[in-house]
């Protein structure tokens, strides 16, 4: 099982990677990661109360504090976490005091200590070479309190050291602790010196104070610490964000009056009431009332959607007009912010694979940085035969050394990633997917609710002469009220919108009699009495309904992907309603996105070759893979995978469930289904698959930062180490203790400023009516059995052949062959003249004439290549 546990006393990359590998040594842990910025640890472990509590022991042997986190309903662990932004406030205001406090100290102890060499005027007091002994006092006066209130440096840091694990407080703390422990023993040079009478003595300990070095060490690493908690904070405005969405306090009915209660207190089943300008409390179900309900902070979608009884509703959500009273349905961490909060955390806490080569640094990091800097010490010690100047050098390489920023390189920049992802509607579940979105070169769609609505929709309406479009609404809505096709249920919302329907109209009558469904071509009734039909061209045709230039219509719509349902009463031709999945308006432009960022695009879909050529076509998607079930889609990401790809599975479906979980990446539409969300790492709570290619692009920016901050990191640590050890002291430079606690201060801000920078990062647009160049789009069939049929290219520019066909007689014999033509795999268009006796046909160059030639007479007709 996984558990969230709170850590305290890390302060750098070696204190995490130091908590990391005590947990993970304890046996019956599975895996353990911690995250330095949120000073949490996810931990898989086998459930045990004892495997928790030697995790537990195991971090405290270590020098850190842990506790388990309490989950809803529990009181024996440690309390649940406080809402981000809290923490970080607090954080800032106890760096704030520390500051402050220490600030008011080093201002007049660099003054007195530094006056003298740069001729600043001194308290009489304290000036000249009789006072020297009062001037030293004073330093160790003021020294002193800085010391005291930045003293968790030194418990941290020795303690850490004790236990063999040294993080950045040691360095800090043997820096500082080094330089005041030398400065109180020439304190006692002095004293001793004023006491023999001994002037030059006096005078040479006099100048190797440095109580200077050792406060304004620990003011500046204060400052820079408490700029980085500032910055800190602001990485976490995401969660803060979302947490700040859910509603507080709720309506419910209890005992037959309205009462108020805290959100928390609502149970499953309970009844709450919901008015306009209120926020809905808990996920649910309107029983009673009707209101306009504002989603667009769970779902993007910015116009409020109308509900009534039996509708669902979110929780924070907002009702911005009417009244209704709700069942709660689920609450507190069941809920779907709370999900989502869930999963932001998530992501925040995992670790992406580059972020594991940074603590593998760490880990040794600081152990090295003392090594250095006793060898330093001992090297300038022979070198110039002087305590002081190889302390000098040795302290600056302990202040300047910063494992805290290679430790805050990757985690800030994840937070503030999958922060931009959450305020954009894209859920990141895990560091891992955020890194591997970046090297995605294919990116397979599902077609059905992905790059198309998922619902049937009518989108043209043909009418035969002489037919008004009330009357075919009219046929229509009352044939297919009686059917449960998807594609009944279409034309029935159309019917609904154009006109009432026919139930509800006064005065009319109309029946539907003796209902039937003809296999393979569509229904048959008695409406009002009169026979009726509804279908495709060959139940017209086995009825002798004249379909007439319906038939021609009929095929360019086929041709572009959408179905032509013909109707019929009293014996003729009432007109044809095509309908189709309609692509979303997105698709187009996110699929040019995706191929602009080098990313092969493959649809793949089990529907006909046909309709997804056309959704291809319109779209401009790479290549087609069409006719899959639903078991080989996982197959085909497999296959795209062992040709050396790195793949990206975008779907919504409980068939694309496998495919997600195959795949590099997995991406599922917000709107699908409890199974693909939850087998997918990336959810798009928008359901827009633009957000597919604004996810690529989040994941380049997000590691692009994070290898700028490892750069920074690196570089940093290599460049100021070896001037902190005097390499270029023979050319005149040399690093002052001081200065080197600020530049280390600093580098940790630097580092997090830079991960900031991803807070102004936008995804790029493109116009949805741009045009998409496609030159070429491979369409592949999948045979039943699933062996794939061979490849066809389709080209924009198709070869046309005409075929001088004889034995037509009427519309109904032009009807056959225009279907036997359609049938030759590679026709994407027939068009028959019955007057002239000729089949124009559009086909791909790799079918022959005789193929078209053997339809034709298998159909009972004569035919030959013009």
């Amino acid at each position: 099982m996984r558990e969230t546990f709170d850590i305290t006393g890390m302060t750098c990359a070696a204190c995490s990677a130091r908590v990391q590998k005590a947990a993970g040594e304890v046996p019956g842990v599975t895996c353990a990661n911690v995250n330095l910025l949120k000073n949490s640890m996810e931990l898989d472990y086998d459930g045990s109360p004892e495997t928790a509590a030697a995790v537990v022991e195991a971090i405290e042997k270590s020098g850190y504090g842990a506790a388990r986190r309490a989950k809803a309903g529990e009181k024996d662990a440690h309390a649940a976490s406080e809402r981000p932004g809290a923490a970080a406030e607090r954080a800032v205001a106890e760096k704030r005091n520390q500051l402050v406090i220490s600030a008011i100290f080093s201002v007049p102890l660099f003054y007195v200590a530094m006056g003298p060499m740069f001729g600043w005027p001194q308290p009489p007091a304290l000036a000249g070479e009789a006072n020297l002994m009062a001037l030293g006092l004073t330093q160790f006066l003021l020294c002193a309190p800085i010391l005291f209130v930045n003293r968790h440096y030194f418990i941290t840091g020795f303690k850490t050291l004790w236990h063999r694990a040294p993080n950045m407080d040691s360095l800090i703390a043997l820096g500082s602790a080094a330089s005041a422990a030398w400065s109180v023993a020439q304190l006692y040079r002095m004293a001793w010196a004023v006491g023999a009478g001994d002037a030059a003595t006096l005078h040479a300990a006099a100048h190797n104070l440095y109580f200077d070095s050792a406060g304004m060490i620990l003011t500046l690493i204060t400052l820079g610490k408490f700029f980085e908690a500032r910055a800190k904070g602001r990485t976490t405005d995401a969660i803060s964000a979302l947490m700040d969405l859910a509603p507080k306090t709720a309506t419910v009915v209890r005992d037959g009056a309205e009462v108020g209660v805290p959100v928390e207190d609502v149970a499953v089943g309970e009844r709450v009431v919901v008015r306009a300008g209120e926020s809905v409390p808990v996920d649910g179900v309107v029983l009673e009332g009707s209101a306009a309900v504002d989603e667009s902070a769970i779902t993007g979608e910015p116009v409020p959607r109308e509900v009534a009884p039996g509708d669902r509703v979110t929780g924070a959500t907002v009702s911005t007009s009417g009244w209704f009273a709700m069942e709660a349905r689920a609450v507190g961490d069941d809920t779907t912010l709370a999900g989502i909060i869930r999963l932001v955390d998530e992501a925040t806490s995992s670790k992406a694979p580059i972020e594991r080569m940074a603590d593998k640094i760490a880990g040794v990091f600081v152990p090295v940085v003392i090594a250095i800097a006793a060898v330093t010490f001992v090297a300038w010690l022979a070198l110039a035969g002087d305590v002081a100047t190889a302390l000098t050098h040795a302290i600056s390489i302990l202040v300047i050394s910063c494992p805290c920023a290679l430790g805050l390189a990757t985690p800030t920049a994840i937070m503030v990633g999958t922060g931009r992802g959450a305020a954009n509607g894209i859920l990141i579940k895990s560091a891992e997917a955020l890194e591997t979105a970046c090297n995605v070169d294919v990116v397979v769609l599902d077609k059905t609710g992905t790059v198309t609505a998922g619902a049937p929709r009518v989108t043209d309406v043909r009418l035969a002469a002489g037919v008004s479009e009330e009357e075919l609404l009219r046929v229509a809505d009352t044939l297919e009220r009686k059917s449960e096709h998807p594609l009944a249920s279409a034309i029935c919302a159309y019917a609904d919108e154009k006109t009432q329907s026919v139930q509800n109209v006064p005065g009319a009558k109309w029946t539907c009699e003796k209902f039937e469904q003809v296999a393979g071509g569509g229904l048959s009734a008695l409406v009002n009495g009169v026979p009726a039909l509804a279908g495709n061209a060959r139940l017209m045709a086995a009825h002798d309904v004249e379909l007439g230039e319906l038939a021609d219509a009929a095929v360019t719509l086929a041709d572009d992907g959408k179905t032509p349902l013909f109707f019929s009463w009293r014996g003729r031709a009432l007109g044809m309603i095509a309908v189709a999945d309609p692509v979303k308006p997105t698709s187009a432009s996110a699929i040019a996105r995706l191929r602009a960022m080098g990313a092969r695009t493959v649809l793949l879909t089990g529907d006909q070759e046909r309709t997804a050529a056309a959704v291809a076509r319109r779209v401009g998607v790479d290549e087609v893979i069409a006719g899959v079930l639903p078991a080989q889609k996982e197959a085909k990401v497999r296959e795209l995978q062992e040709a050396g790809r790195t793949v990206a599975m975008v779907g919504d479906g409980i068939n694309d469930a496998p495919a997600l979980a195959r795949a590099d990446v997995g991406i599922a539409i917000g709107a699908g289904t409890d199974v693909a969300i939850s087998s997918a790492d990336v959810v798009l709570m928008h359901s827009d698959p633009a957000d597919v290619a604004t996810a690529m692009e989040l994941s380049r920016a997000t590691m692009r930062n994070i290898k700028q901050n490892l750069f920074w990191a690196l570089f940093y640590n290599a460049i100021c180490i070896p001037v902190a050890a005097g390499v270029l002291t023979p050319f005149g430079v040399t690093l002052n203790p001081m200065i080197g606690a600020a530049a280390m201060g600093f580098s940790s801000v630097f580092v997090v400023s830079n991960a900031l920078r991803l807070r102004t990062w936008r995804p790029s647009e493109r116009s949805t009516s741009e045009a998409i160049p496609v030159t070429e789009v491979t369409v592949t069939v999948e045979s039943v059995a699933g062996a794939p049929a061979p490849a066809v290219k389709r080209k924009d520019q198709t070869m046309t052949k005409t075929l001088n066909v004889t034995g037509m007689m009427c519309q109904h014999c032009v009807a056959h062959v225009r279907k036997a033509l359609e049938g030759v795999e590679g026709v994407s268009a027939v068009d028959v003249n019955l007057e002239a006796g000729t089949a124009t046909v559009e086909a791909v160059d790799s079918v022959t004439d005789d193929a078209l030639v053997a339809a034709v007479v298998d159909a009972g007709y004569e035919a030959a290549v013009a």
